[in-house]
């Protein structure tokens, strides 16, 4: 394997692709190009990777970024809208951006693609994130590239600027940890490193198909609080409310955050009921994939990466 081709990881600032970069910097490749519009994240990046080649850019505007995109071997688009309550942006950052990056890589005839897309894609759940992620993966299947398709569950790991990070910090700064309802909803996080050993493997190999890369413990929702808070060590109390009144707070809160890291329609997605598929991804990639329990630890309690967290 040569370990000095080209990778290029279109919105590579963000959780998965900051993980990915320390990955493969670990695993000996040096020739990354990272292209990304969030200022702070990409300053992150370019603080602890000062080696790379770390671009500001806006993958929704073609531009002079796609000369990165000449001699590439490998893309890995990792551009995504999670969260927000601005349609545009999802339509920009998941639709736009993706048929741009797919252009481009023609324009230079880039031989191999990885588009992570999202367990969402067979979800029940009908919001701006899913039907967008939808969008895009079908783009990705229509461009004709040999590719494969990497759809993970709810991710966690360091820089974790939202989901299980974000809760992780607001449960260390406040006296009662609420909880919708009964918290038993069946949740299959999926442990971010193991997920980028995953993305290195389809790289290395070429891998072709689609694939549901789920978690493989099922953890109820409040039990994923219960382990955070032992890892951080937190004072909090968890205190269960009632859905409506949860849901009427988040809708409050929205009203004076332009970003909110936690949304209504993700609220409505946490107790949709989803079960995903679970394959043996550990056999199909030569991954082994690491315990919860020891990945929660991992993630906040890692004394190079532990407390480094993205902005939203």
């Amino acid at each position: 394997m040569n370990k000095n081709m080209k990778i290029v990881l279109p919105g590579g600032a963000g959780l998965v692709g900051q993980n990915l970069v320390a990955q493969l910097k670990r695993q000996g490749y040096t020739n990354l190009v990272v292209l990304d519009k969030h200022v702070t994240n990409l300053g992150i990046l370019r603080k602890m990777h000062p080696d790379i080649v770390a671009e500001l850019v806006d993958l929704a505007d073609r531009g002079d970024w796609e000369k990165h995109l000449a001699s590439a071997e490998v893309v890995v688009m990792l551009q995504a809208q999670i969260g927000g309550t601005d349609y545009t942006e999802f339509e920009r950052n998941n639709i736009t951006s993706t048929k741009n990056v797919i252009e481009a890589m023609r324009a230079h005839q880039v031989p191999y693609y990885v588009q992570i897309s999202s367990s969402v894609v067979e979800s029940v759940a009908d919001d701006w994130y899913t039907n967008t992620k939808k969008a895009q993966e079908e783009i990705a299947l229509a461009s004709g590239f040999p590719l494969v398709v990497l759809r993970p569950t709810l991710m966690f790991g360091w820089f974790d600027r939202k989901h299980l990070g974000w809760l992780s910090r607001f449960m260390r700064k406040v006296p009662v940890f609420p909880i919708p309802g009964h918290g038993r909803y069946l949740r299959q996080p999926l442990y971010v490193g193991d997920f980028c050993r995953v993305i290195i493997s389809s790289i290395e190999h070429h891998t072709q198909g689609v694939y549901n890369i789920s978690g493989l413990e099922e953890v109820n929702y409040i039990n994923i609080i219960r382990e955070i808070k032992k890892a951080t060590k937190a004072g909090c109390w968890i205190v269960k409310i009632p859905y409506g009144l949860f849901h009427a707070l988040l809708a409050t809160w929205a009203l004076f955050d332009k970003m909110p890291p936690f949304t209504t329609q993700q609220l409505a997605a946490l107790v949709a009921r989803d079960v995903f598929e679970v394959i043996d991804w550990p056999g199909i990639f030569q991954v082994k994939a690491t315990p919860f329990a020891k990945a929660i630890d991992e993630t906040y309690n890692d004394p190079e990466y532990g407390s480094v967290v993205l902005e939203f």
